[in-house]
Formats: C-alpha cells, sequence, structure tokens
C-alpha cells in the first residue's frame, strides 16, 4: 500500500497566489493539487513555473472569472473538461489516474437567493449529478474536491441561525448538493472529524481578524464514493496557509488514501 494525498485550494487567482501554492507543493508534495478560481484565460496560466517544478498541470479558465486547474505529480491518462453538453463557464475538471477519477469543481455561488444565479448555481448540481449517472459508477473510485459553496451543516459555518438563508448555506443549495451526495459520495473530512466545529476552509477578507475570531465557514470539500471514502487515512484542513502573504480567503484541505498503487507510480 501506498498513501495518496490530494489537495484542493480556491486560489482566488493563480497569478496572484503563485508563490503561495509553489511553496506549498514544495512542502507537501501532494500527488494532486486541484485549484479553483484560477481568474485567467489559458493563453496566460502560469504553467511553466508548474513545470519547472516537477508537475504536470491541466488548466481550463477565462479572464478575471471563475477557473480551474489540476496540478499533478504525473500527468492523467484521461482529462475532460466542462460538462459533455457544453458549458458557459470554466468550472469543472475530470481526470483519470489508472482506476481512479478526481474530480475538481468550482461549483457557481449564487449570489441571492432571490436571483437567477443561486437557479443557475441548483442547476449546476443537477447537471453535475445527471453526468454521474451517465458517465460513471459509487463502484468506482472517485474523489470530488473543490469549492462547492455550500456549508452542509450548522457545524460548518460561526453563526448558523444568523447566516441561514445565505445562498451557500441555503436549504435549497444543501438540497441540491445532498441530491449529489446520495448519489454515492461521503464527506471524507466529516469521516474522520464527525463533530468538530470551528472547522473551516473560508474566511472572508472583510471580516476583521476572521481566523482568529473563528468567523469562516467550511465549504471546500474532499468527497469520495465508498470504496474509496474507507481507504481514507486522514483529512485536515490547513489554517496556517490562511497566514501567508497575500493570502487567499480561502485555504488548502487535504486528505490522504491508501492505495495500492498511486499516481505518482
Amino acid at each position: 500500500m501506498t498513501t495518496f494525498k490530494i489537495a484542493t485550494f480556491n486560489a482566488n487567482s493563480i497569478r496572484t497566489r503563485l508563490a503561495q501554492i509553489l511553496e506549498w507543493l514544495a512542502r507537501e508534495r501532494p500527488d494532486v493539487l486541484c485549484v479553483q478560481e484560477t481568474k485567467v484565460q489559458d493563453s496566460e496560466f502560469p504553467a511553466q513555473p508548474f513545470q519547472d517544478a516537477g508537475y504536470s498541470v491541466a488548466f481550463n479558465g477565462q479572464k478575471a472569472y471563475a477557473g480551474v486547474a489540476l496540478i499533478s505529480r504525473t500527468p492523467p491518462d484521461i482529462l475532460a473538461a466542462g460538462f459533455p453538453n457544453g458549458d458557459d463557464q470554466p468550472r469543472l475538471q475530470r481526470a483519470t489516474f489508472g482506476d481512479l477519477v478526481v474530480i475538481n469543481t468550482y461549483v457557481p455561488q449564487g449570489r441571492a437567493p432571490d436571483s437567477e444565479h443561486f437557479q443557475y448555481k441548483l442547476q449546476w448540481f443537477a447537471r453535475f449529478r445527471q453526468l454521474l449517472e451517465q458517465q460513471h459508477t459509487p463502484e468506482q473510485s472517485i474523489v470530488w474536491v473543490g469549492d462547492f459553496n455550500v456549508a452542509t451543516s450548522d457545524l460548518d459555518v460561526y453563526n448558523p441561525t444568523g447566516l441561514r438563508d445565505h445562498v451557500d448555506f441555503h436549504p435549497a443549495a444543501q438540497a441540491a448538493l445532498e441530491q449529489v451526495r446520495q448519489w454515492g459520495f461521503e464527506d471524507v473530512f466529516r469521516r474522520h472529524h464527525p463533530d468538530e466545529p470551528g472547522q473551516f476552509s473560508y474566511w472572508d477578507y472583510r471580516a476583521h481578524n476572521p481566523v482568529e475570531r473563528g468567523v469562516g465557514w467550511r465549504i471546500d470539500h474532499i468527497w469520495a464514493t465508498p470504496n474509496l471514502a474507507e481507504r481514507s487515512a486522514r483529512a485536515w484542513i490547513d489554517v496556517a496557509a490562511r497566514h501567508a502573504a497575500r493570502p487567499s480567503d480561502h485555504t488548502f484541505v487535504v486528505a490522504e488514501f491508501a492505495l495500492s498503487h498511486t499516481p505518482s507510480d
């Protein structure tokens, strides 16, 4: 058995966070790092520094908004971006490493519950579940990671009562995500930290000292299908990385799995 290490990180501009990501990769050496909100069109993506560091990188982006990237120690065998029937925003990647499938997503935030953007968010989850039904099975070894833009329970936000109808803590958004979970996923972080409050991956820039005061959300996730979740060894949130110079408003979420081989083999 070997250890497969995967992480997810909403960079909120990969060019702004490039030095931090490269330093984190050098220190943590994950097999795969999935990045969201890269905010750069493909022609301007800073691929060379990752390649110089010994990583393969695949990206799908647009100018100033959204965007996803998959950084791996070995190139994936198969790579797909977006939904099969087309997509107007770069928010989804799927990569296969042998019999392991890695799905990287940046789920729409939704802006306001009474907006068309929130309806788009709910529809996005429905489209994603349809994709899973059509092209995958829960018996596969699938790890789904990214910024889901949904906190799933009261444990995952600093003020459950006051935030109840926020687009990232709205019952409709939670129900839409739950429909995807029921297809066949388990929250790997909660498998290892079932009852721990205050475990956050995002802290709003606008709040005063949000990390120190615990004013955060857990909206960045690592979920896995049952056979893979059972092989998870640990999962954690790298809170210290949120204190880096010019940090993102998110931080790295990491999980390790015991596999017969890894994508790095």
